[in-house]
């Protein structure tokens, strides 16, 4: 039987009896985390904000990146531009306006599309599924699939290489809570699908260990007739999520984890209630997540714990150094300007350090680092 042992923490000077609520008066609080926000942690009260640096050079900045200045997409997802990656995932962001002409398969593991704009219709080993703005759509590895969009679309790719995709444990909460697995949809073997069945050849790029190979079928390998199973393909909407809130105490983003995979997590905020206790923290506090990379995707709304920040938009931190909210956003959480936020954003947090893609650099926002600079 597992245990979790009474503990009783440390204090030195002046602290908060609660993490992240009723901070002493004129401090800031700087959490230094282990393991993510799933380990050990201590809280440190400062008389300065702990971001206020003058300067900050070196290749461990915080960045932020404009992914809607990339350009010269094709009609195949390997034609994505690549923003981060390590050896266990791959981020890469994509926009499709035409119909894919071939099936691309991924070898090297699942793939998530985050849908941030357009819908469509795909079309997998498993039968057809249609799509829309603010879907995630998982596929499982070496899944043969291909898009028709009805409109312009514009995709967010993270592939989990070498490991599948799956649901957090939700403990005491139930199996039920953020979203109902009945949400989960799949594709179907319906007419769509039987009528896109052909005898005329197709060919199926797949990438594995990096690498693309085609192979080309004297007829269109989308010929299912049925299937039955617990592998397939899945889609979920950001609306269908419903967060986990307190009004008294600032969550920290991974009670927020949407889908896990081997050495990192994708967490999804979707618009909540601020917390309305006077003494809670209204804003994500400063923290130090000395194990792992963040990686935020902004998708709609007011992204309440930053500035000059818009949708299309991705920023990085790379463990090692305090980040939090920008001072504006840090001075409207402590006013209560805002009663509920109406932000949608896709988070990944990884254990091991990304490196930034080539192709990244020249949609950097170098000010980024900057925009911490003045608080005191």
């Amino acid at each position: 039987m597992s245990k979790n042992w009474i503990s009783f923490p440390r204090i030195e000077g002046h602290a908060s009896r609660q993490a992240h609520a009723d901070l002493p008066e004129g401090t800031y609080e700087r959490e230094i985390g282990r393991e993510g926000f799933f380990g050990p942690a201590t809280h440190m009260y400062h008389k300065h904000m702990p971001t206020a640096w003058s300067s900050f050079t070196g290749p461990l900045r915080p960045r932020a990146y404009d992914t809607t200045k990339f350009s010269g997409f094709g009609p195949s997802p390997w034609s994505a531009k690549a923003l981060l990656g390590n050896a266990r995932t791959r981020i890469r962001v994509w926009r499709l306006s035409e119909t894919m002409r071939e099936l691309a398969r991924n070898g090297d593991g699942d793939e998530l599309l985050f849908v941030h704009a357009g819908s469509g219709d795909l079309f997998c080993d498993f039968g057809h599924m249609t799509f829309g703005e603010g879907d995630y759509v998982v596929l499982p590895r070496n899944t043969m699939w291909r898009i028709e969009p009805r409109e312009d679309c514009a995709l967010l790719l993270i592939e989990a290489t070498d490991s599948a995709y799956q649901l957090p444990d939700r403990g005491m909460l139930g199996e039920h809570a953020q979203f109902d697995p009945a949400v989960l949809e799949t594709p179907k073997i319906n007419h769509r699908f039987l009528m896109q069945q052909s005898d005329s050849e197709w060919k199926v790029v797949l990438k594995r260990r990096g690498q693309l190979s085609t192979i080309t079928y004297p007829f269109n390998p989308l010929d299912a007739q049925g299937w039955k199973g617990t592998v397939a393909p899945v889609r979920l909407n950001w609306r269908d999520i419903r967060p986990i809130v307190s009004h008294r105490y600032h969550l920290p983003p991974s009670v927020h984890t949407t889908f896990l995979a081997d050495r990192f997590v994708v967490c999804t905020f979707v618009p909540r209630p601020i917390e309305s206790d006077p003494g809670a923290l209204k804003v994500p506090f400063f923290h130090n997540n000395d194990d792992y990379d963040e990686v935020i995707f902004y998708h709609a709304g007011n992204f309440f714990s930053r500035d000059n920040i818009k949708a299309g938009m991705v920023t990085f931190h790379p463990a090692g150094f305090t980040h939090g909210p920008h001072p504006k956003a840090f001075a409207a959480g402590a006013k209560f300007e805002r009663k509920e936020t109406d932000e949608v954003a896709v988070m990944i947090d990884t254990r091991d350090a990304l490196d930034p893609a080539p192709e990244a650099e020249g949609i950097e926002d170098r000010a980024y680092v900057d925009s911490w600079r003045g608080a005191r």
